[in-house]
């Protein structure tokens, strides 16, 4: 079954496909408006079990999570989306004026350390790693650190995504920047004079997957599906801090089809749906009952940090400003 959804890239949107069918009478027959970060093989694989087990149709947005942030703020007045799925917590938490508040049946088995903000819903718990190719760079030899990020030797040997449009790249910004206190900026400039920048997150593993650079920062998940696809992946947790953090979903406020948004929060947030995040995309769940994936270390064993919020980090705006100061952009 393939997935009706639309395309979004900066300014400009093109209509893939759209579902026009009718829902269930709770729904009031609409599509759900999705607008989400997540990478389209997800968003394949996710959309067509919601259409299934619940009887709606689902119209998806897809496009980076600066881009999903600014369109909702765009249309705070006359809003198009009913759901913003998978952005950062920090993003959410930004975006909170203009989301409906929504707790989800099973609201209780969400685990208490990833709820931030009663604006939004923890979603996935997301890890960030260091992807490596080791046909180009052994493990042996790779960083183990944030700081030995920073080595000049990695000129041009590291994919990063762009904070700008990322919301991963950003929640990596936020990580160094509270990992290093005030020193913080220095050692960014530092690692982000390595970095070759991608269009997006997603590219992040492709490019060292295809060996255009050896190694780059990404999401622990889509690390293991290059691994679990063939591909000669390693996977690296940084010793000096792990950045674990909550993705989130959120109901937009006043958006067409209110009872559709109640009825997809609650899917993403029912044990099946976030077992199925686990087994098949590797993805961490917020519940408290549904174990973590195989193959990867216990959070515990982790060195991890609770990342500063961009708000006492001073702002997205300045966090942008400052960003392409130090990456040159």
């Amino acid at each position: 079954m393939k997935v009706r959804r639309r395309a979004f890239m900066g300014v400009a949107a093109t209509l893939v496909a759209a579902s026009l069918a009718s829902g269930t009478a709770n729904a009031q027959g609409k599509s759900v408006v999705i607008y989400t970060a997540h990478i389209s093989a997800i968003v394949d694989k996710l959309i067509p079990l919601f259409e299934k087990e619940t009887g709606l149709k689902a119209e998806v947005v897809k496009m980076g999570s600066g881009d999903v942030a600014r369109r909702a703020k765009a249309e705070s007045a006359k809003p198009a989306a009913d759901v913003i799925w998978s952005i950062s917590g920090s993003a959410l938490t930004e975006l909170a004026p203009i989301l409906q508040p929504y707790k989800p049946a099973g609201f209780d088995k969400i685990n208490a350390s990833f709820i931030h903000n009663d604006a939004w819903t923890p979603y996935t718990g997301v890890v960030y790693v260091l992807i490596v190719n080791t046909s180009k760079l052994p493990m042996a030899d790779a960083p183990k650190t944030w700081s030995d990020l920073a080595n000049p030797k990695w000129k041009g040997k590291i994919a990063s995504a762009r904070a700008d449009g990322s919301g991963s790249a950003m929640q990596q910004l936020q990580g160094v920047l509270t990992i290093f206190g005030s020193g913080g900026w220095d050692k960014y400039r530092a690692i982000a004079a390595n970095f070759v920048l991608t269009s997006s997150s997603g590219a992040v593993p492709r490019y060292v997957a295809d060996g255009e650079t050896p190694m780059g920062i990404t999401l622990e998940d889509e690390a293991l599906q290059y691994r679990q696809g063939g591909a000669p992946i390693g996977i690296g947790y940084f010793s000096d801090g792990t950045i674990v953090t909550p993705d989130g979903v959120a109901q937009v406020k006043g958006g067409p089809n209110p009872e559709g948004a109640k009825k997809f929060i609650d899917w993403a947030l029912s044990k099946s749906t976030q077992e199925t995040l686990v087994k098949q995309i590797g993805r961490r769940s917020v519940r408290t009952d549904v174990e973590g994936p195989g193959g990867v270390p216990n959070l515990d064993t982790l060195k991890l940090v609770k990342l500063k919020s961009i708000a006492e980090l001073g702002g997205s705006e300045t966090l942008l400003k400052n960003w392409r100061a130090a990456t040159g952009q």
